[in-house]
């Protein structure tokens, strides 16, 4: 570099600062801006007790093909109303245990609860929120006619509504590359002797879904059952039969407790049975392992925090899929299945 010196070296010395101050102003003008706060979700403002979704997201692990911008956190969920009352009762540890789960993006459970236009509302709410979040949502359909064949969680929609209702869930996420997990135990379940000859009209059902929300640009995984439940050989069979070859994926461990290793095990030997198709496991309760029952054992603990795993294989992510602290069915103490269980809550956290 030339050196100069006297005047020369003052004017060389003012135009050097000159022009820094110019760079400085450009980098200023073209540098991203912060990114927006995240909007108001469907039930108004977020809890205080919970982070924001944006935030919450940006540790899912955002940047996956499946899940870009991370996970929609749902406001108003049982646990986010739990932790926001304790807050107010002067409950604060409590609160704070609570808040563990409700700070998490779980997902969203459609079912015959609400039908019709009050559906199309809701999901056009939830649409809206997380566009503006850049998140993506993940619900889980549950209104398969004859549901749980009669068992703690039996209900569901007619045969003859049931496919209409997906059709609305389609055209109200179409474009919005949702993830939708088609209803849980819906397969796994046909071999039990109360399912009778149910899957003579169940399967066709979930093969007609399949096409119904892929037809949307949705993701769809399919059951996948569990570890613990039936041979990949045996899931795989069911599988085929209900369309798998036409959904992106299968999810296994939906509110059950087994570990992510166990699921991921099964879950590659089932994959490689079925197209090497991917798969999302369900660790919400999955913080002890098997605990000797399905329905609200004692002793489960509260399972790792969800993250979108897009570099990790044929695994698309670690999801929160059953509600921690929503109770199983009246078996082991529990209110009614799909109530919020509070002492359940808290004991899944501490053992977490």
């Amino acid at each position: 570099m030339k050196q100069y010196g006297g005047r020369s070296a003052l004017l060389g010395i003012a135009c050097v600062v000159v022009l820094v101050g110019i760079v400085v102003a450009v980098i200023f003008v073209v540098s991203p801006k912060a990114p927006p706060a995240a909007a108001p979700t469907p039930s108004a403002a977020r809890p205080t007790t919970s982070p924001s979704a944006a935030s919450t997201a940006a540790s899912a692990s955002p940047g996956s093909d499946v899940f870009p911008g991370g996970f929609y956190v749902e406001a108003g969920t049982s646990a986010d109303d739990a932790a926001n009352r304790l807050v107010q009762e002067g409950q604060k540890s409590a609160a704070a245990l609570v808040n563990r789960i409700s700070s998490q993006p779980t997902a969203i459970w459609l079912g015959e609860w609400v039908t019709g236009p009050a559906l199309s509302k809701l999901l056009a709410q939830h649409v809206a929120a997380a566009k503006a979040e850049g998140t993506t949502l993940v619900f889980v359909t549950y209104a398969i006619p004859n549901r749980d064949c009669g068992g703690y969680s039996k209900g569901g929609l007619t045969y003859d509504s049931y496919l209409d209702w997906n059709r609305t869930i389609a055209a109200a996420l179409a474009g919005t590359k949702a993830v939708v997990l088609i209803e849980p135990d819906s397969l796994s379940m046909l071999s039990s002797a109360k399912c009778g000859i149910e899957a003579i009209k169940r399967i066709p059902l979930i093969n007609k879904a399949v096409d119904i929300l892929d037809g949307a640009g949705l993701t769809t995984y399919l059951d996948g059952g569990n570890s613990r439940w039936h041979s990949p050989n045996t899931q795989s069979k069911v599988l085929k039969e209900a369309g798998i070859d036409r959904a992106h994926g299968f999810f296994t461990n939906v509110s059950n407790f087994n570990t992510l290793q166990q699921e991921r095990n099964y879950a590659g030997k089932l994959s490689g049975l079925v197209g090497d198709k991917h798969y999302v496991v369900d660790v919400s309760r999955s913080g002890k392992g098997w605990q000797g029952d399905w329905c609200n054992p004692q002793g489960a603990g509260l399972g790792p925090n969800p993250r979108a795993t897009p570099n990790d294989g044929r695994l698309d992510a670690e999801l929160w899929v059953k509600h921690p602290g929503v109770s199983d069915g009246t078996c082991n103490g529990g209110p009614a299945a799909g109530a919020w269980w509070e002492q359940y809550a808290l004991d899944l956290v501490r053992n977490g």
